[in-house]
Formats: C-alpha cells, sequence, structure tokens
C-alpha cells in the first residue's frame, strides 16, 4: 500500500498514542475490570502481518464439540444482514471479510487484511480511491476459488431493500445518499455493480468515492464485505443457511433451536491471520435464559461443561459466582464499547442551561447499582466510550456518581421546565426511568414519565416528531474510533422523519462542519480530534448526559477454553475457542 504520512512501526502504523486520563478514576473497578485505560491499536502496512497461520493459543488441543448457549436465535445469519453483536461475533466462523481486527481481548487491535493482503490501498493518498487485493488460497466450502467478483456481488446485494438489517456505510459512501437503495436498484442490475464500485480483475477490488472515506478499511471489516457467488443467494432465505467462507460451515439449523458448524475443509489458516479451527464442531443451542444458562455451565454436566453461557451472568447469581473461587475463576468480566446516555431531543429542550443542569443533576450511581454494580455497568460521563481509539476522559459536569441537585439548581438560575421522559415498558427500564425522574426533581425541575411499548421503542424515539424531551439511548461504535459514533449521533444533516440515529436532533452548523473536517483527515490524525470534539459537544451543546458503558459477565464450563470479550462489540469471540481435553 501507498506510503501514509505517518511513521511505521514495526509493520503497523500507530493510530493512536495513549492519552493521559484527565481523571483520578483510573485503573480497575471493584471487579477487577480496566475501564478507563485508552484502547490502543493499528492498521497494519506489512503484509505478513495479515497472513496466517494464526498465532497458537497456549494450551490450545483440537477436537471436540463446543457448546454457545443463547436465550434468543440470532437475528440474522445472512452476513450481508449481520448487526447484532452475536451475529456480528458468531459470523466470524463461518464468513470473511476484506479486513478484519486482530484482537488480544485486553483492548489492544490491530485492523489487518483477511480476505485482503492488506487493509487496502489508498490510491491517491486522498481517501477517495481505494483498492483491496484479495488473497490467494481463499476458498468457499465447495473448494471453489473466492475472487473479487464474489465480493463485489456481496456487497452489492446489501443495496437489496429486501435484504435489511446490516450496516450502511458502504452503500450511502458509494451512491453519496442516506437513501441508497434508490440510487442504485440490485435487482434491476444484478449482473452490474453500484457506482464506483469496480473488479479491474480477478484479485483487485476498486472503490471510488465522491467524498474522502478515510476509514473504508474499517468498514469493509463489516460483514458486508462477505463473498458470495451469484449461483449461491438465496434472496432472504440466505438467512437460514448462509454459504460458508470461514472456517466451518452450517451443517444444521433449526431456527431458534440449534445450529450447527462442523470444519470447511477448504479453509487454509496460512490465509487467516486472526482464525482458528481447533473444536470439530460448535453447536448454538438457543432457548435457555440467562440464570439457566449460567447455572448450567457453572454445574458443567455432560456438553455443558465444554459451553459458554452468552446471555451474561444475572444480578441476582452475581454474588453466588464470585463468592465461591472454583466458580469466580470460570468468569469472564470485562468492560464494553456499548456506551448508554440519556438522549435531551434539543428541538425541544432548546434551553442550553435546561440541559447542562439536567447534565449536573443525574445520579448515576443508582442506575449503575440496580444493573449489577462493578459485573453490569459502569458510570460514565463521555460521550465516547473507553474503548474509543485516543479515549480522553473528562467530566464536563462535575457532580459526583450521584449528582448534584445544588448545582443544577444554580445553573438555572430560577427557571424551570416541565419534562417528559419517554421509557420502555420493561421493568429494568422503569426502574431507570424513576431514578432519573427522582434526580431531575431535586433539582427543581418536573418530570412526567410516559411508557412506550418495549418492541416498538427504538421506532418511536428516532421519529423526528415523537412527544418526549428525553429517553434513554444506547450505541455501540461499528469500529472503535469517534468517526462511527460522534458524526452518527449528532450530525444535523442526517435527521429525517423517521428512524434517526441523531435522536437528540442536534444541527449545528459549526459542528457539523467540523465533523466533515475530522472525517477527511488520515484515520490515525482522527483519534485525538473526536476526543476534543466530544468535549466540545458536551460543553456547548449538552445534548445528552453520559449515563454509563456496559460491562458483561459471562460463565463457562471447565471445558471451555478459549473464550474472550471482543474489543470492538464487546460480545463472546470465538476465533480462539477450543475444548479442553
Amino acid at each position: 500500500m501507498r506510503a501514509r504520512h505517518l511513521t511505521a512501526m514495526g509493520g503497523a502504523i500507530a493510530l493512536v498514542v495513549a492519552l493521559g486520563a484527565c481523571s483520578e478514576n483510573t485503573g480497575e473497578n471493584a471487579a477487577g475490570v480496566d475501564t478507563n485505560t485508552p484502547r490502543t491499536g493499528a492498521i497494519a502496512t506489512d503484509p505478513k502481518d495479515s497472513l496466517g497461520p494464526a498465532p497458537e493459543v497456549p494450551g490450545a488441543t483440537k477436537g471436540g464439540t463446543f457448546y454457545i448457549l443463547r436465550e434468543s436465535k440470532i437475528s440474522h445469519l445472512d452476513p450481508q444482514r449481520v448487526y447484532s453483536f452475536a451475529g456480528l461475533m458468531g459470523s466470524q466462523l463461518y464468513a470473511r471479510y476484506l479486513t478484519t481486527f486482530k484482537d488480544d481481548g485486553k483492548g489492544n487491535v490491530t485492523l489487518v487484511g483477511d480476505l485482503a493482503e492488506t487493509p487496502g490501498t489508498n490510491v491517491n493518498n486522498d481517501c477517495k480511491v481505494w483498492e483491496f487485493k484479495i488473497k490467494q488460497g481463499v476458498k468457499f466450502e465447495d473448494g471453489r476459488p473466492i475472487t473479487s467478483k464474489e465480493v463485489a456481488y456481496g456487497i452489492a446485494r446489501s443495496f437489496d431493500p429486501d435484504l435489511t438489517g446490516g450496516p450502511t456505510y458502504i452503500q450511502e459512501w458509494l451512491v453519496d445518499d442516506p437513501q441508497y437503495d434508490t440510487k442504485w436498484d440490485f435487482k434491476a442490475n444484478k449482473t452490474s455493480l453500484p457506482p464506483g464500485l469496480t473488479t479491474p480483475d480477478e484479485r483487485t477490488l476498486r472503490f471510488e468515492f465522491n467524498k474522502p472515506r478515510c476509514d473504508l478499511p474499517f468498514a469493509v471489516s463489516l460483514p458486508a464485505t462477505a463473498p458470495l457467488p451469484a449461483d449461491k443467494d438465496t434472496g432472504v432465505n440466505l438467512d437460514n443457511h448462509p454459504f460458508s467462507s470461514g472456517p466451518y460451515k452450517i451443517t444444521k439449523h433449526t431456527p431458534g433451536v440449534e445450529m450447527v458448524l462442523e470444519r470447511n475443509e477448504h479453509w487454509d489458516p496460512a490465509t487467516d491471520a486472526v482464525r482458528h479451527q481447533y473444536p470439530d464442531k460448535f453447536v448454538w443451542s438457543f432457548g435457555a435464559d440467562n440464570a439457566t444458562q449460567t447455572n448450567r455451565v457453572l454445574a458443567g454436566t455432560g456438553n455443558d461443561a465444554a459451553a459458554v453461557a452468552t446471555g451474561g451472568v444475572p444480578s441476582e447469581l452475581i454474588a453466588k459466582v464470585t463468592g465461591d473461587p472454583a466458580l469466580k475463576e470460570r468468569m469472564i468480566v470485562a468492560a464494553t464499547p456499548n456506551a448508554y446516555r440519556l438522549s435531551i431531543n434539543t428541538s425541544r429542550v432548546t434551553d442550553l442551561a435546561v440541559r447542562q443542569a439536567i447534565n449536573h443533576a443525574i445520579d448515576r450511581s443508582s442506575i449503575t447499582k440496580n444493573l449489577g454494580g462493578p459485573y453490569g455497568a459502569v458510570p460514565l460521563t463521555t460521550l465516547l466510550p473507553p474503548t474509543t481509539l485516543g479515549y480522553k476522559q473528562f467530566d464536563a459536569y462535575p457532580a459526583g456518581e450521584t449528582g448534584n441537585p445544588e448545582k443544577a439548581k444554580e445553573v438555572l438560575a430560577g427557571k424551570t421546565a416541565n419534562l417528559v421522559l419517554g421509557t420502555a415498558d420493561d421493568t429494568p427500564s422503569q426502574e431507570t426511568a424513576t431514578q432519573i425522574k427522582n434526580a431531575l426533581e431535586k433539582a427543581g425541575l418536573t418530570v412526567t414519565v410516559k411508557v412506550i411499548p418495549e418492541d416498538g421503542y427504538l421506532d418511536h424515539v428516532k421519529k423526528k416528531t415523537n412527544p418526549w424531551d428525553l429517553w434513554v439511548d444506547s450505541w455501540a461504535a461499528d469500529w472503535p474510533s469517534g468517526a462511527s459514533i460522534l458524526p452518527v449521533l449528532f450530525d444535523g444533516r442526517n435527521i429525517k422523519a423517521e428512524g434517526n440515529s441523531n435522536t437528540s436532533q442536534l444541527n449545528n452548523d459549526a459542528i457539523n462542519a467540523e465533523f466533515d473536517r475530522v472525517l477527511a483527515l488520515d484515520p490515525a490524525k482522527q483519534a485525538e480530534e473526536w476526543s476534543k470534539l466530544d468535549e466540545r459537544l458536551m460543553k456547548e451543546s449538552a445534548p445528552a448526559v453520559p449515563l454509563y458503558t456496559e460491562v458483561v459477565s459471562l460463565a463457562h464450563g471447565e471445558k471451555a477454553g478459549g473464550v474472550f470479550v471482543g474489543s470492538i462489540f464487546g460480545w463472546a469471540s470465538f476465533v480462539n475457542a477450543y475444548v479442553k481435553q
């Protein structure tokens, strides 16, 4: 790839240097989880970094069946539709993408080529033209070689309006429009490609954009770039039986009951820098709730000895597990990038002083305690979660964990406000709403709670004309950069009638211009700029109240080895999984 305007370090270009945290609240929390250390990462530039085989996992052995327990079915298996945490992590077993992350499970990540030889070539050094060279030796489950044409077809089919659910960065960037499926009709053009996407030869994939898209190497790490031969495209039915390009292939699938994956004999470990093929099989078992999953793997009878409970240890079982050293050894606890915030509808709450007072008043401790304390949630005072590359900790409204109603009253200076707080109708959401209401009323604000059916909650709060002033939102970045967080959540030019990610409805011309400026920078130069913009947003606009980042606590059987919590999506990763013999 072309040299970037950065210094190469051992074959990788450093994306960030660890920035000094601006708070004394650093190190581990009460659960022993590192929640505040800034993450570090790199984009690999030496093709050797993208080659396999992946380093052997100490103690790992081949053979056996590894079991994965989950309560509900995975929403989508079709790579072009995958977007849930379970889907994103599970698809790594049967799908490969243009790029992917080497992840040590401790917050250190390196973007490498997966199907591609490197994480991409910035052809003209302006982020408008990118090329990816497909590796030799990569194959589908039937043995046919994977070429640029199958990768391009996979991207093209993501334009199909019937195949909803997946990320849309690449589609929107290629046609330069959020309404991508109206700009290019996949069904009418199945034998061609979207504008800007070409395959100069069987090993080269070329992207051409109207605007700089410096984050493309990250965006193509998402499953939308998984390859598919056109003759294997079964449309919406691909959700039931995807066609494998990874180390495992699906051999049996009863949706919502069981899914079996067995080794793909055509996967070549020499082409894969991340994945292994230790177990003979992976079996997903659906139906058991979180408590049942946890109790089963801790008891470790039969198959459950080689199982992981992906639902997490429920709060009522935390004391039991942590109080027994033998059981605690079989619990994985890690901070996730999933950040929760109290969105403030700036089109309704137009007074900045009121929004600032809300920030001062919130009692984070009552919320996090109810979610399992340090094993379930960690208080957050920034819009960016600590897992973001270049993260810088700050608190624009210092109020301690329990809030500062007196400071809120001081900021209000005699003003008052009648606020409507929308909340989902499930019990945890209503408990959180009660805690928010109590904190704000201590500051002299009036709060009316309105219940929203949980199954339609997101649809309602994403409407531009919704009737609420406040509600709890969450966001997890698609890659660990502010580029997939701040512009998505606060660029006012993206506000539409429905389906808004900018639920605060903030539309500030100066902030929008800053988004454009930072997005045009090399990703390595963006990191510190996103942290600066995070602080500016909070101080100048206060569009939300950061509440907490989610902590995941997973239990596993004594024979289940190699599982870790992924640094990108905060969910169980199986690329190193093995069955202890």
